[in-house]
């Protein structure tokens, strides 16, 4: 399926990783990705050069992603932590309250 445009598109870098992950990651080939976006292949085979699973942009883009997910798990525990020292901090205030009264 064609879907039209001009000869010279420009792609952004993004949809240019995704169309390599339809070949890398999900087994589409090359042929079959071409037809569905309309481009040749000779464009995909650049951009798996350029962007496929043995090139360094991709160990950069991978240790971004484990670097993002290791972040987001410190910041999920750093938040528990908080929200324990909030509730923590309330106890003891109205424990304190209590104490003073008698």
């Amino acid at each position: 399926m064609f879907l039209g445009g001009a000869i010279n598109q420009r792609f952004t870098e993004e949809f240019k990783i995704q169309a390599v992950k339809q070949m890398t990651e999900q087994g589409y080939s090359v042929a079959r990705v071409s037809d569905r976006l309309g481009m040749s292949t000779h464009s995909l085979y650049a951009w798996i050069k350029k962007y496929g699973p043995q090139t360094s942009h991709h160990q950069e883009v991978s240790d971004q992603e484990a670097r993002i997910r290791q972040l987001e798990k410190e910041l999920k525990r750093v938040s528990q932590e908080r929200d324990i020292l909030k509730e923590a901090t309330i106890f003891f205030a109205e424990e304190s309250k209590k104490n003073t009264r008698s």
